[in-house]
């Protein structure tokens, strides 16, 4: 056996290898950027969300022509102009990462082209009113910003492509939720199947980074807020049970709905009808989007962010029946193919089933119900618990329910998984089938 290297030596050899450093300095600089990137997007999705809101005060009606108009233009836009930046993001990335995606192909999915047009078409949606998350979209605006690095790594760099996508994508988590830890367990269940041993660090410090550009942007309060909710005992044993269960099959019922719609392997009337006129449905789409919308006094409008925080907060009431608004208003807008993330949404769903178990129990614990609704529903749609108890737990500062939040999450997961295949998984197999089937027929590189 060879003797341990002396600490001087170690040092000597660590400083002399000039191309791990420079790959370190890349991957630094691009998470640093990637995290300004996804703020920079926070800022204009929420403006955008901001001028809905004012159009919506001037007329109770508009919304009745402004959100089809924006389905319609969106949806257009996306078709003609950039067809990998539809749905969420997350499938896209997670294509990306699989064996058979080669150099030629990786642009169908990720590049920096995507990352702009998602940035405007996902704006564009919430400038509509239409009920999407950005979070869902971050993650492939940060990978493909992050992508552009292998560009300049030198030959033998420590980190490669997938290396790269899964620091982006997780990052683009971290800087979106402002959850550091959130991004890096992000990292770990969806995407990092196979991580680079040697570049790991490397890979769990650009998403800390992107974090932590995000914290410095927004400050380091919690996202939605801090919940205030007593240590939980044994009387919330049963009510959270039932509330894991029910939020395990709506979330069930969610993915499987979505699974559906977005397959184009449907026969109903209208899945055909959208794959003949695919902007005349999502038209139709943002109408029924709004005529809910309307309905609901506009809680069901965008991505629901305001209506968690007043829910989180104890500062009003949600409309009747508005977990099922909700649910169908994502549903509706995801079908209708413009690009949308569902996790600030599934928030909101899982938060309003919590809001409507404590007051069918007379008020009984209802920060913590509403806590345990977020969790569970976002845990179920996903089937990604730990992502969700983290990302949940850091948003609302609910440490003192560690554990009610990780057994909430299991118990949703379980039950969403004997209702749907894994959402993202399932949806990045449908991305795959975009893949052309010989070499001739591979598109130029948008890179």
């Amino acid at each position: 056996m060879r003797a341990p290297r002396s600490m001087k030596e170690a040092i000597r050899q660590e400083l002399a290898d000039w191309k791990l450093w420079l790959a370190r300095a890349l991957v630094v600089a691009a998470a640093v950027v990637a995290g300004l990137t996804v703020v920079g997007f926070t800022w204009l999705a929420e403006t955008a969300s901001g001028y809905f809101s004012a159009l919506r005060a001037l007329a109770w009606w508009a919304p009745l022509l402004a959100t089809p108009a924006a389905a319609a233009a969106v949806v257009w836009c996306t078709r003609r102009f950039a067809a990998g930046a539809a749905g969420s993001g997350i499938p896209q990335v997670m294509a990306t990462l699989e064996k058979e995606v080669g150099e030629s192909e990786r642009g169908l999915f990720v590049s920096l082209r995507l990352s702009i047009a998602k940035i405007l078409l996902t704006s564009g949606g919430l400038l509509g009113g239409l009920s999407l998350g950005r979070e869902g979209p971050s993650v492939q605006i940060a990978a493909g910003i992050m992508l552009q690095v292998r560009r300049f790594m030198p030959s033998g760099a420590p980190v490669g492509v997938h290396g790269l996508l899964v620091a982006g994508g997780a990052a683009g988590i971290a800087a979106a939720f402002n959850t550091p830890l959130g991004g890096v367990m992000f990292a770990i269940e969806e995407l990092a199947r196979a991580p680079e041993r040697r570049s790991s660090g490397l890979i769990i410090a650009a998403i800390v980074l992107a974090g932590l550009v995000a914290v410095s942007a927004h400050g380091n309060g919690a996202y939605f807020g801090v919940i205030h909710a007593p240590a939980p005992g044994l009387d919330l044993l049963l009510p959270g049970l039932l509330l894991a269960v029910l939020a395990g099959i709506a979330g069930g019922v969610f993915s499987r709905l979505l699974i559906a719609s977005l397959s184009g392997q449907s026969l109903d009337p209208f899945s055909r009808f959208r794959a003949r006129r695919p902007v005349l449905f999502a038209a139709g789409c943002g109408l029924a989007v709004a005529v809910i919308g309307i309905v609901t006094a506009g809680a069901a409008f965008g991505s629901g962010y305001g209506a968690t925080r007043v829910m989180v907060e104890g500062a009003g009431a949600m409309p009747p029946a508005y977990a099922l608004f909700k649910f169908l208003a994502t549903w509706i807008t995801s079908w209708s193919g413009v690009p949308a993330g569902i996790f600030a949404p599934s928030l909101a769903i899982g938060a309003a089933i919590g809001n409507d178990v404590a007051l069918l129990l007379y008020g009984m614990q209802m920060p913590a119900l509403i806590a345990l609704g977020m969790v569970g529903f976002l845990s179920a749609a996903t089937q990604a618990p730990l992502t969700a108890f983290i990302i949940v737990m850091e948003m609302v500062d609910g440490h003192a329910m560690v554990l009610s939040l990780m057994a909430c999450a299991l118990v949703s997961y379980l039950v969403a998984r004997a209702i749907s295949p894994p959402l993202y998984a399932t949806l990045a197999g449908f991305q795959l089938a975009r893949l052309p089937a010989s070499p001739e027929e591979l598109p130029r590189s948008p890179e």
